[in-house]
């Protein structure tokens, strides 16, 4: 019995190990996962039949490696670029004649009232424009000081993918047989991590991607300059919660609005109704129907972003997910055992 006890001791150990020294790279691992549960049923398809599991997997892995780099590269220069030209084209429409300094001056003109200078107001308002130029060009150098990190973080995600991908079932078993929990348990929490990782991370991507895109067509159909980069734009702050992509499509047509362009400014807000609309209609479909309560949603999407950074918008609802799957297996075998007693 001792040497049991001491054999549990050793393992919890070995556990707490490894957890540690794969803490830096925790959220790669983690993200690596989910990608694979995204595509498993077509690597699952092409494993049966071409017969070689582990070069399907391996081409997956590069195909979505490619993808990734591709993608942020491309659309990383794009914003950050169109970032530092929209911010100066502000700072300098809200100079003395500027479109947008006549729609400021009209609009804050009663705040004369409470002693606040709309000329100072102005030189603020440069000012942030200024700041977030200036902001972009830090964020670029920023990321390029980042890029072996991120390129270290991309790289255990593809292993953990491709692990995934080989050796799910036996990853499955081996789990099972560790685990305390009785073995039909551990599958089920297994099996919704599965589930929700999958659905998560596909609704979020999905989701932004198509919100970007229907404000990207918005934006090109009103005349809004740069439409491609602030539909990208829209997508990204699709991630945000509350917020969301109100913080890019009400400025753009506060935007037309300044500019003398009412019929537009009026189609563009309401298509911005629409972008939002299609959230509640695109993420259901992916997600299901068994949601979480509203507020479980919000306190796994703040505080994964809170903890995590932009990641922790996909990892707090996954965790959040399989904190309430734990409860409700609780919840049935307590059932169970009063069912039982009485």
């Amino acid at each position: 019995m001792n040497e049991r006890r001491a054999l549990g001791w050793l393992a919890l150990g070995a556990v707490a190990a490894i957890l540690w020294l794969a803490r830096p790279f925790a959220t790669g691992l983690f993200l690596g996962a989910l990608m694979a549960f995204i595509v498993y049923p077509l690597y699952d398809r092409l494993a049966r039949l071409t017969g070689r599991p582990t070069a399907v997997s391996v081409l997956t892995v590069l195909a979505t490696a490619t993808i990734i780099v591709g993608t942020v590269v491309e659309f990383g220069s794009l914003f950050l670029a169109r970032a530092v030209v929209l911010a100066n084209l502000a700072r300098q429409q809200m100079h003395p004649g500027g479109a947008l300094a006549a729609w400021v001056d009209a609009m804050t003109s009663w705040l004369a009232r409470f002693g606040v200078s709309t000329e100072s107001l102005m030189e603020s308002l440069r000012g942030g424009a200024g700041d977030i130029a200036s902001w972009s060009a830090g964020m670029a150098s920023s990321l390029a000081s980042r890029t072996l990190v991120t390129l270290l973080g991309l790289f255990f995600a593809l292993l953990a993918m491709h692990a995934v991908l080989c050796h799910w079932p036996r990853i499955v078993a081996a789990l099972v047989a560790l685990s305390p929990l009785r073995h039909e348990y551990t599958r089920a929490l297994l099996d919704e991590f599965r589930k929700v990782g999958r659905t998560t991370l596909a609704g979020t991507l999905v989701t932004g991607g198509a919100q970007g895109t229907l404000a990207a067509i918005g934006f090109w159909i009103t005349g809004v300059p740069q439409p491609v980069f602030l539909g990208v734009a829209t997508a990204l702050a699709s991630l945000v919660p509350a917020v969301g992509t109100l913080a890019v499509w009400v400025p753009a047509g506060l935007y037309l609005f300044a500019k003398g362009h009412l019929a537009p400014a009026v189609i563009e807000l309401a298509w911005g109704a629409v972008v939002v609309f299609s959230d509640y209609v695109i993420r259901p479909r992916l997600v299901g129907h068994e949601a979480m309560p509203a507020l479980l949603t919000f306190v796994a999407l703040l505080g994964g972003f809170e903890g995590l950074g932009l990641p922790g918008l996909v990892v707090g609802p996954v965790i959040m997910g399989l904190a309430v799957a734990v409860l409700r297996l609780y919840a049935r075998e307590q059932e169970t055992r009063r069912a039982a007693r009485s």
